[in-house]
């Protein structure tokens, strides 16, 4: 049973960013001091990429592990994480959704021809260098 009230509840919900995470941010200056340049949440094209390199058709995805389902069913969560899974069927769904919505992206860009590059917040923050060095890597691949 949920310890908040559903006001709680609500305002704790509703101040988790789906943007301009700090790891989103740390791999965007991380980006920038290797010269890479970018755009950064591109509403016009799909998915809504963190990060849109255009020149070299690429679009980058800093992705929440619990939103978006890094071993959810394997892993064990925070009590708050756990809490919200047996709350209800709701965050369940939602997170099968979002799961099912990033296999979407994926093969869309797959069709056009773009890359795309995944990354979990979890491996942003434990090692950003390599990373970055996968990105460059993807980035010299296209301009060779």
């Amino acid at each position: 049973m949920d310890v908040l009230t559903p006001e709680q509840r609500h305002k704790c919900m509703s101040h988790i960013r789906s943007s301009e995470t700090k790891p989103e941010i740390f791999f965007r200056k991380a980006l920038w001091k290797w010269g890479i340049r970018y755009r950064k949440n591109v509403r016009s094209l799909f998915g809504n990429p963190d990060i849109a390199i255009k020149k070299y058709k690429i679009v980058i995805f800093i992705d929440g592990d619990f939103w978006h389902g890094n071993d959810w069913k394997k892993k064990r969560f925070s009590s708050q994480e756990a809490l919200l899974l047996s709350y209800s069927d709701y965050w369940q769904k939602k997170i099968r959704r979002n799961i099912a919505r990033d296999i979407e992206v994926k093969k869309y860009y797959k069709k056009i021809g773009w890359t795309i590059l995944r990354f979990w917040t979890s491996e942003t923050e434990k090692n950003l260098n390599k990373c970055i060095i996968k990105t460059v890597k993807k980035i010299n691949k296209i301009k060779n």
